[in-house]
């Protein structure tokens, strides 16, 4: 008997033949995913917030203040990884505009004005992404909520978003529409606000605004259904594919 007959060796390759993916391990901690938001978006109104209703300090300072985790943020993204973090961007524009309309004061019309258009300037910009951006602004937020953390789940998003899985072109439609759902209702918000603003009585519009912001948020959520319950789906059959190759690995 040969020796080389004792210790076979592989099969070579065949040309053509497809590498399959590499399948990620499901060692992760479900919050990491959320850390990204929570830095981008929460932080920054959280501490404009606390600092201005909580401490009293003036807006300017206060928006001044609470501009500097998202500017810090979209520097780094462009000196590290060339590309613009665009929460951080969009929290520290709209923070721009804020400190533009703190001089807006004397006129209780004009300040109820002012909220709307902030609120209006974060709806245009994600219809804008929803409508001709590569990666809608919205896909950020519903991530985390629709991988959980899992890191097969997000190897399956990324596939998905990529173009890289059969079921891409269905989920970046929805993607799409996931955003410009929100998009026209953060505008719709503006709008409404705006026009209240200059029709309603003030003392009707201060707390209708309130209403007018929850009623939004509600109906982006509500709406938004329609794109993310079909997302959700292609991501856990998409994730199904990586659970059996672990399974027979």
């Amino acid at each position: 008997m040969s020796r080389t007959s004792l210790f076979p060796t592989a099969a070579p390759a065949r040309s053509g033949a497809i590498r399959p993916h590499t399948v990620p391990t499901r060692s992760a901690r479900p919050g990491a995913a959320f850390a990204p938001l929570a830095v981008d978006v929460v932080a920054p109104l959280a501490g404009y917030f606390l600092l201005h209703s909580a401490l009293g300090l003036g807006q300017v300072a206060a928006l001044g203040l609470a501009s500097i985790v998202p500017a810090a943020r979209t520097v780094l993204g462009l000196a590290r990884e060339r590309r613009i973090n665009t929460w951080a961007a969009l929290m520290l524009t709209v923070n721009l505009i804020g400190l533009a309309l703190a001089g807006v004061t004397g006129d209780a019309r004009l300040m109820i004005a002012k909220d709307g258009l902030l609120s209006g300037a974060v709806g245009l910009a994600v219809l804008v992404s929803a409508l001709a951006a590569a990666r809608p602004l919205m896909s950020g937020v519903l991530m985390p909520f629709l991988t959980k953390g899992d890191p097969l789940r997000t190897a399956a998003w990324e596939r998905l978003a990529g173009g890289r899985a059969a079921a891409s072109q269905a989920f970046r439609r929805h993607e799409r529409t996931f955003s410009a759902v929100w998009g026209l209702a953060l505008l719709g918000e503006c709008v409404a606000r705006v026009v209240g603003a200059f029709t309603l009585p003030v003392d009707t519009m201060a707390w209708l605004s309130t209403v007018f912001l929850v009623g939004a948020i509600a109906l982006g959520a509500v709406l938004g259904r329609a794109a993310a319950d079909p997302m959700e789906k292609l991501v856990r059959t998409e994730a199904s594919g990586d659970d059996r190759e672990l399974a027979t690995a």
